[in-house]
């Protein structure tokens, strides 16, 4: 029997906290905004597609509107132009919401180093996730979202959704186990 679950009642009865029921549903439900900038869109789209089944993680409904969606996948190269556009469309979003940049372009300017190309989607809005590569593969942008929802059920209706970040990953007995492995796995001292 999962441990969030307490057997201390008769048959047809559950205990359970209300912080895990929230942020089950708002994991299991995130709604991803349409909204690609230049290549890693194309890898957004085969994400979605029958081969990688986003659907699966319960973020597969893309959005054509800000005003319905509460994650939005900045894929690709972010302009000076369109930074102030990128700002809008996440101050439309409904809280809580959630960012995930994805591309080494939306991560940190990629190959541009340039007066035109913002070095950074995080200058504008507040990033939860990012998925590097040049463009990531759709395995990659799976991940990302797999740790979005991690990050999902550490939050508390006690606390704002902007308030948690994944600054605690360090401590997540999960990715120190799968850390330990690998070391392991390739032979490197520490």
């Amino acid at each position: 029997m999962p441990a969030w679950i307490e057997d201390r009642f008769e048959k047809n009865i559950i205990t359970t906290t209300v912080d895990f029921v929230f942020n089950w549903a708002r994991k299991s439900a995130l709604w991803p905004m349409t909204f690609g900038l230049a290549c890693c869109a194309i890898e957004m789209m085969a994400t979605g597609a029958s081969r990688f089944d986003m659907d699966r993680f319960g973020a597969g409904i893309f959005r054509p509107s800000p005003r319905q969606s509460d994650l939005i996948i900045v894929a690709g190269t972010v302009t000076l132009k369109m930074a102030p556009i990128v700002r809008r469309v996440y101050d439309q979003m409904p809280d809580p919401k959630w960012v995930i940049s994805m591309g080494a372009c939306s991560n940190v300017g990629g190959p541009f180093d340039t007066y035109a190309v913002l070095q950074g989607v995080d200058h504008v809005i507040p990033v939860d996730v990012y998925v590097p590569g040049c463009p990531p593969r759709p395995e990659a942008l799976l991940y990302g979202l797999m740790r979005l929802q991690d990050k999902i059920d550490r939050m508390t209706i006690a606390k704002k959704p902007t308030e948690i970040r994944l600054d605690d990953v360090k401590n997540d007995p999960r990715i120190a186990r799968a850390a330990r492995e690998e070391v392991e796995r390739i032979g490197m001292k520490i």
